[in-house]
């Protein structure tokens, strides 16, 4: 399949830049996404057009199969690509819910005060799956432990009581673009920042905070 497949958002304009794939680099930066969300440690920017359009591949390869020759040993390797396509998808959407489920309120308060213009780290689908977990999360707690509680304590501060994610962590990845002087803040009181050169190709173990922005501009891939 050589067909080439455009990349742009259900909600793009007119004045919107639009990327135009073939199959196989579609499929690329879906494994990119996968990759990179499976090792960060908060959730990413959301994916839906990568999404969508690897859905409407996957049918497209499924209307093919069905009218190939079933003998075809073209079939057997065809289905099995769909198979682990599928697999790449579904884990990596399922990653995302992981992702939502144990940071709610923060995902949410990040949507919240996203500024103008920066890109969502919630599809449309996840904001509504995010607001309605927080919202049956809140009737559980009041439900089974907090209408039993003193009034004063009837009240709690998911903000508070739920982990932040741990930007802090540890990362392994590897440079796609040669990246200059990245300030990395020191760990110890007593160090100082100090500025190191990343070259392409190079892999390294890093702290996240560090590279989050090269991870969200896709110079680095997490591995």
């Amino acid at each position: 399949m050589t067909e080439e497949l455009d990349l742009a958002g259900p909600d793009s304009d007119a004045g919107s830049e639009e990327v135009v794939l073939t199959p196989a680099e579609l499929i690329e930066r879906l494994e990119q996404a996968w990759m990179n969300e499976k090792f960060a440690p908060e959730l990413l920017e959301s994916k839906p057009e990568i999404v969508e359009c690897v859905m409407e591949q996957l049918d497209h390869m499924e209307e093919n199969l069905k009218r190939a020759k079933k003998e075809d040993l073209k079939v057997s390797i065809h289905r099995m690509e769909m198979e682990r396509i599928r697999y790449v998808l579904s884990s990596y959407l399922r990653c995302r819910l992981m992702k939502i489920e144990k940071f709610f309120p923060h995902v949410l308060e990040k949507e919240k005060t996203r500024p103008e213009g920066e890109p969502s780290s919630l599809s449309s689908e996840e904001f509504a799956f995010a607001k309605e977990y927080m919202a049956h999360t809140e009737t559980y707690l009041k439900n089974v432990a907090l209408k039993h509680m003193p009034p004063n304590l009837q009240k709690v501060d998911l903000l508070r009581a739920v982990p932040k994610p741990d930007l802090d962590s540890y990362v392994f990845l590897r440079v796609k673009e040669r990246q200059e002087n990245i300030l990395v803040e020191p760990e110890a009181d007593e160090q100082k920042d100090y500025v190191i050169d990343l070259e392409e190709g190079s892999q390294h173990l890093i702290r996240y905070r560090t590279i989050a922005p090269l991870v969200a501009s896709g110079a680095v891939q997490l591995i």
